[in-house]
């Protein structure tokens, strides 16, 4: 699709964590792509916990929505874990979803085309956000459920589910961004605390949880329709979207190459 125009007003988008919620995440970053091909809004920073920063990698990366349905919706989550070296640490390892990931993504979070941001908690279980170093590693450590999986260690240090501590991860991203106009996808909890009242100024789109388990990712279709039509009806609601609804509400298609232009 074509790119905004420059000027236009830029947002950080910040995806929530949620149980294996890539296709709630899909259908709001496929409304996006829509919307910001109008020119009204062009997408500058992206920040993701969980669910959240793997799909949200993927598209800072230059995925569209749809080509990461088609990435992640064709196996099951139980095909990506093995078990781990130290189960008293976590019953399974996130490696196999460092190597699959280091072959989608580039080395480093500092190589993507825009700025972005993972939430994960460290040693002491407190919630950073993680905005340079390994992209994969960075990535299965935002996903990796404490008890579930063990801790990624990225340098020295080990980390783990972000959601665990901050759900959203919105007041980490603010302190390293400043207060930028941000829309926030916030998918229902599954588990991890309570996420706490936003700001004001934040432009929120609520999703149900996933449904998803990891031998299944559910409706993936359903969901992201119905999440799609949510955010665009946000969307619309704030001035940032044509009048008109899209031609196609259709699920997503088989585009094969890697290529958003919704980037500041």
């Amino acid at each position: 699709m074509s790119g905004p125009a420059g000027d236009a007003p830029a947002w950080d988008l910040v995806l929530s964590s949620g149980f294996l919620a890539f296709a709630r995440h899909i259908g709001f970053l496929d409304a996006i792509e829509d919307a910001s091909a109008s020119g009204s809004f062009r997408v500058d920073g992206v920040c993701g916990t969980s669910s959240g920063a793997m799909t949200g990698a993927l598209w800072a990366a230059g995925w569209p929505a749809r080509r990461i349905a088609d990435e992640l919706g064709q196996r099951s989550p139980i095909r990506w874990m093995r078990p781990s070296a130290t189960p008293w640490r976590g019953v399974f390892s996130m490696g196999g979803v460092i190597d699959h990931l280091s072959r989608l993504l580039p080395d480093t979070i500092e190589e993507l085309p825009r700025p972005f941001g993972v939430g994960v908690i460290d040693a002491a279980g407190e919630a950073r956000i993680l905005t340079s170093g390994p992209l994969a590693a960075a990535v299965a450590a935002s996903c990796a459920m404490p008890i579930v999986f063990s801790p990624v260690t990225l340098g020295a240090a080990p980390y783990q589910d972000g959601g665990a501590k901050d759900r959203i991860g919105l007041a980490g991203w603010r302190a390293a961004r400043g207060e930028r106009a941000t829309m926030v996808h916030k998918v229902a909890r599954s588990a991890g605390p309570e996420s706490g009242p936003l700001p004001a100024d934040v432009l929120v789109v609520e999703s149900a949880r996933s449904g998803a388990n990891f031998f299944s990712l559910g409706d993936l279709e359903g969901q992201v329709k119905e999440t799609r039509r949510a955010t665009w009806e946000m969307l619309g609601a704030a001035g940032l979207r044509p009048a008109s609804s899209p031609s196609s509400d259709s699920a997503p298609s088989n585009d094969s190459a890697p290529s958003n232009d919704a980037e500041g």
